[in-house]
């Protein structure tokens, strides 16, 4: 069971890609949600006054991949699926990169764009720093604070990271454990008298 994914550790620095005048502006950032994605396609808007497009492709989700490639005025496929591809070669998700174009008065033609959007997003994907992240499961586990140790020797023997937890009489421990250990994380619990796990 394939348990991980490739991401940016940050945004990558800003790349300048020309072909006949025209600039591209090349961004990459890690994102985990649509939201996260408007606010740097709006700032990257303020930044770039006079820019006429604003292309962009993003890939969020880990077991359910959900995809947008957006051209922005520029002609059908010409601009964000080249981006889109570039994610894919890379093989990233939870990622958005734009690139920012500012016409510089010659054409460059259907072929000439795909392959400058393409460039541009080849280029800044060069520059980021990519991680491998686990995709993980959370649970929760509730139990009276007398079962403290037992919980706790479970948590230390399988390394497990505690998300949040509430310490009174009655305690909560949210905790994250890899896809590929869940079931069993999920078992040990489950079989421990007083202890109870859900998902969350």
């Amino acid at each position: 069971m394939k348990d991980t994914y490739q991401t940016l550790a940050e945004p990558a620095p800003e790349i300048l890609y020309k072909e006949k005048n025209s600039k591209f502006y090349g961004y990459a950032f890690p994102v985990t949600s649509e939201e996260e994605i408007k606010i740097h396609l709006e700032q990257l808007r303020k930044q770039h006054h006079g820019a006429v497009h604003f292309c962009y492709a993003f890939q969020l989700g880990t077991d359910t991949i959900y995809y947008r490639a957006n051209d922005d005025g520029e002609p059908s496929n010409s601009a964000g699926m080249p981006i889109y591809g570039q994610i894919q070669s890379f093989g990233l998700t939870n990622v958005v990169v734009v690139v920012v174009r500012f016409f510089g008065g010659v054409k460059l033609g259907v072929g000439g764009l795909i392959s400058a959007y393409r460039t541009a997003a080849q280029m800044v994907l060069q520059e980021a720093e990519i991680v491998e992240k686990t995709i993980d499961i959370y649970y929760k586990v509730s139990f009276d604070y007398k079962n403290m140790n037992k919980v706790m020797r479970i948590i230390k023997e399988n390394n497990l990271e505690i998300v949040a937890q509430k310490m009174n009489e009655s305690c909560e421990i949210d905790l994250a454990t890899r896809k590929k250990n869940a079931e069993k994380i999920f078992d040990i619990f489950n079989h421990l008298f007083e202890i109870e796990i859900e998902k969350i």
